[in-house]
């Protein structure tokens, strides 16, 4: 399989080639180049290990996004009434512990690369909890901030599908080695901001200015194309076959990009209505 930037669909196991007793499987609808085992016999799937479809992504897909936005909704309210009530504690310590949990049970799916329904529905529930708990925070300074952070998620993920699906542009060896050089380039710059932020010094890149607000646009930029070797991963699990219960994965895959992305995007926003 292509490499991706997203490390939840790195290394994953090649599947039956989708051309055994179920007839090809259709994929996310971008012709593929296929590397030198694409098509090559596999191992046939047992009786109750039918190939993955799109149907399967999407289900999954949505159930994920579904339990990470009921969590996330009824995070928010608890958080803006705690936040009211000048209750800050128990906030910080839900988003801390979320947060964690989140970050474990993704590193547990990542370095398994396993799929699991349930394990994917807990991260998408936690990474609710903690999304919605940041997103009523910054609902109390910026009232209505948190819908346009989810529509401009959710137009940035239609428009990259749109992208993908009409091959407006090709996910090609060259762009997945860009995409995942600029997706660590701009992880080390964040990571070194926060280490020197706590040491004191500040790099501009999240103080809310003018390179604050670039720089959010072009993670943003790279979260957004992020998307397409997502979709492009899914798309070859697919055709090559593999049984359906990875679509759980490819759901965590897509899920961990949406979380990022809706999290600069929320920062973005914050930055514009502060100038």
């Amino acid at each position: 399989m292509r490499s991706t930037g997203n490390p939840a669909f790195r290394n994953l196991p090649v599947g039956r080639a989708g051309h055994g007793q179920y007839g090809p499987n259709v994929g996310f609808g971008q012709p593929l180049g296929g590397g030198p085992d694409y098509g090559m016999p596999q191992a046939p799937a047992g009786p109750a290990e039918r190939p993955m479809t799109v149907d399967d992504v999407v289900i999954k897909t949505g159930l994920s996004l579904g339990t990470a936005l009921v969590t996330g909704v009824l995070s928010a309210i608890w958080a803006i009434s705690q936040a009211e009530a000048r209750a800050m504690g128990p906030v910080v310590g839900l988003m801390v512990v979320s947060l964690v949990v989140g970050l474990v049970l993704s590193l547990v799916m990542i370095f398994r690369q396993k799929p699991s329904g349930p394990m994917t529905l807990l991260y998408s529930g936690a990474e609710g909890i903690f999304l919605g708990a940041i997103s009523g925070l910054f609902e109390m300074i910026y009232p209505g901030i948190a819908l346009q952070a989810i529509l401009g998620t959710a137009g940035v993920f239609i428009a990259m599908l749109v992208v993908y699906r009409t091959g407006a542009v090709k996910v090609t060896p060259r762009l997945t080695k860009w995409i995942i050089g600029a997706t660590a380039g701009a992880a080390i710059l964040m990571l070194l901001n926060l280490v020197l932020s706590l040491l004191g010094v500040n790099m501009g890149l999240r103080s809310g200015g003018t390179l604050a607000i670039i720089f959010s646009l072009v993670v943003i930029g790279i979260a957004a194309f992020n998307f397409l070797l997502d979709f492009d991963m899914a798309d070859r699990m697919i055709r090559e076959g593999m049984p359906a219960k990875w679509a759980w994965f490819a759901a965590f895959g897509l899920m961990t990009t949406m979380v990022w992305l809706y999290l600069e995007i929320l920062r973005l926003l914050s930055y514009l209505q502060n100038d």
